[in-house]
């Protein structure tokens, strides 16, 4: 088929933008995915000047000048590309200054789909789904401008919710009564887990239950337990310190300074001893942002699999030699009184199948 003339400009003019980019210096990281394979299984790609605003797809056809268009394509497509710790399979994605693009030689596990969700309680109030890995709870300021095919590459967990409860209350005397054309649901984040990190959530289905969880989370009176598994052999013991966005080194962490942080609180128990790792429960007293992390890093024993709060505050952490192909983080139960009807909800989620794999070849490697 012959192409119009109007459509080979834009081919050309394409082609010129990219050859009036300057390539990153020798010194930034850049390789075949071949050679990937052959060292530690991913690359970090650090966005800075020219490339801070390009599309992800003509950005990594600049950072490996030995694959073709449609190689950099189906890198992109076949999930083996990540931005600043999150999947991206669309290749239009704008780059902003500071981004990290990582490069996998293998792929990356495929979001999890709706008819996956497995919701545990359901009322016109609040619901509790089994948050799978691969998943961020909620979507970014940033991308919530995004179009409708965009979010479908890239789902979050509120938004494939709030289609399953809300076909589910259709298909109730209740939900029918609203008539076809009832404005969408919205689904009220109360508290969130990391996109690694299994494990149960509750969600408002009201401004009422929106109102009164909140307040329940900020006076800790809702239960929170977590399994993790970490390097190193730790001992039971309750963790407390202050933290800060920035601890001087871009993380957040732990400051010697009350006045300028937040009281964070974690008490731990140790289910079992797996050679050189620790298989742990975590109980929160409060639920600060990546409290656990930070607090199980900052003693010398980050999680298994974990990939920014690796280093404690003071020596080297543990080698991580788990092979874990997430931070080993899950949120098994979930426990709090109804924020409407008083009713005593109380739920356990077994642990994922990644994670019991770890543990068994913990134990069987330490016997």
């Amino acid at each position: 088929m012959r192409r119009s003339p109007r459509s080979n400009g834009r081919k050309r003019r394409r082609r010129a933008r990219s050859s009036r980019l300057r390539l990153p210096p020798p010194s930034a990281p850049r390789c075949s995915v071949d050679m990937m394979r052959c060292m530690t299984g991913f690359r970090n790609f650090h966005i800075e000047g020219e490339l801070a605003g390009l599309a992800l797809g003509p950005v990594l056809r600049l950072l490996l000048p030995g694959e073709s268009w449609s190689k950099v394509h189906r890198l992109i497509e076949n999930r083996h590309v990540e931005i600043n710790g999150n999947l991206c399979v669309d290749r239009g994605r704008r780059l902003n200054e500071g981004d990290v693009v990582k490069l996998w030689a293998e792929p990356r596990n495929a979001p999890p789909r709706e008819d996956q969700l497995r919701i545990r309680y359901l009322d016109r109030d609040v619901v509790i789904v089994e948050k799978p890995a691969g998943v961020t709870s909620t979507r970014h300021s940033e991308e919530r401008d995004w179009s409708a095919r965009r979010r479908q590459l890239q789902p979050t967990l509120d938004e494939m919710l709030a289609r399953v409860v809300g076909r589910r209350l259709r298909a109730t005397s209740a939900g029918k009564a609203r008539g076809r054309r009832a404005p969408p649901l919205r689904v009220r984040a109360v508290h969130r887990l990391d996109r690694e990190t299994s494990g149960l959530m509750i969600f408002a289905l009201s401004a009422e239950a929106e109102h009164r969880l909140t307040a329940m989370f900020r006076a800790h009176r809702v239960e929170r337990r977590y399994w993790a598994v970490v390097r190193g052999v730790i001992g039971p013991q309750t963790i407390e310190s202050y933290l800060v966005r920035d601890r001087g080194d871009g993380r957040r962490g732990s400051t010697d300074d009350p006045s300028k942080g937040r009281k964070a609180v974690t008490h731990i128990a140790v289910r079992e001893v797996l050679g050189d790792y620790t298989w742990i429960e975590c109980r929160l007293e409060t639920g600060r942002t990546h409290q656990i992390r930070i607090h199980l890093s900052e003693a010398g024993h980050p999680l298994c699999g974990e990939k920014v709060y690796y280093r404690p505050r003071f020596g080297a952490a543990p080698p991580d030699q788990s092979g874990a192909v997430r931070h080993a983080l899950h949120a098994f139960r979930l426990a709090l009184d109804h924020p409407i009807t008083g009713e005593r909800l109380e739920f356990e989620m077994p642990l994922p199948d990644d994670m019991r794999r770890l543990i068994d070849r913990l134990r069987a490697a330490a016997r």
